[in-house]
Formats: C-alpha cells, structure tokens, sequence
C-alpha cells in the first residue's frame, strides 16, 4: 500500500460524510433545476418571471449543482482508489450510472444556457418527465452502495 493510499485511509469516514453531503447537495440541485425548467415553460419569454427564473437556474447551477458534482466525483473516486471498491462489480454499475447522472447534469447546463437565450423548444411536460430521471438513477446507485447486490 502506498503512502497516499495509508494517509487517505486514516481520513475514511471523514471522506465518506464529504462525499455523502456533496451527493445530497448535488442531488437537491438536479431534482429542483427541472423543476424550474418545468415553472420556466409556464411563463411568457422575456416577462419579469422568466428574467427571474434564468437567474434562479443560473444561480443554482452555479452555485450549487456544479461544485458539488464536481465534489462527488473527487471524493468518490478517491473512496474507490483508497479501499478497492474499484474491483467490485457493485461500484462498476455504480459508475456506470453516475456517469449516466453525470451526462444528464451536461443536458441540464445546457438547457439552462438555452433559456438564458430564450431559445427552448421542449414542452413542460418534457421536463416534467426528465425531472424524474435522477431519481431514478439514485435509487440504482443507493442501492449499489448500501445493498452491493453483485459483493
């Protein structure tokens, strides 16, 4: 074992609380930025409410969604590296769906630069449909972390 790996692992449930709160932080934004896509069809191009609304995902994507993406990887990754989860079968379907969750986190900055330019084209219900994805994505990934069904 290497210096770095023996280091980190002396700081491992220090890491795991890290991670777990970036995930929840990460989580909240992806479950609320479509959620305002949804209120952001509702409401006529260029009045106060979508000014306000470009703010609010803006803000949120910013502030919240990509710092704490980018948390989640730099600590989940170092948990796989410091305890060999890397090997397991588990934590490959794991990756495999947050890098799913991860390319759904690219649409979504997407769509947020798209109403910034008043340029959507999906529906409300489109995004009442995809607001859905991630929770779906994070019932699989609870449930390769807490049940490892494939050890």
């Amino acid at each position: 074992m290497n210096s770095a790996v023996m280091f980190l692992s002396n700081y491992i449930d220090w890491i795991k609380a890290f991670h777990v709160m970036a995930v929840i932080a990460w989580m909240a934004g992806m479950l609320y930025l479509p959620r305002l896509f949804v209120y952001h069809t509702e409401v006529a191009v260029g009045s106060p409410e979508s000014e306000m609304l470009k703010q609010m995902e803006h803000r949120l994507l910013r502030i919240i969604v990509n710092p704490s993406m980018i948390a989640v990887w730099i600590l989940g990754l170092t948990l796989a590296w410091v305890t060999g989860a890397y090997e397991d079968t588990w934590f490959q379907i794991k990756f495999v769906l947050v890098v799913l969750m991860s390319g759904l986190h690219g649409f979504f900055a997407s769509t947020v630069k798209r109403f910034a330019r008043d340029a959507n084209t999906r529906s409300t219900r489109f995004y009442r449909i995809i607001n859905e994805v991630p929770f779906l994505l994070i019932i699989g990934i609870v449930i390769m972390v807490i049940v490892q069904p494939f050890g």
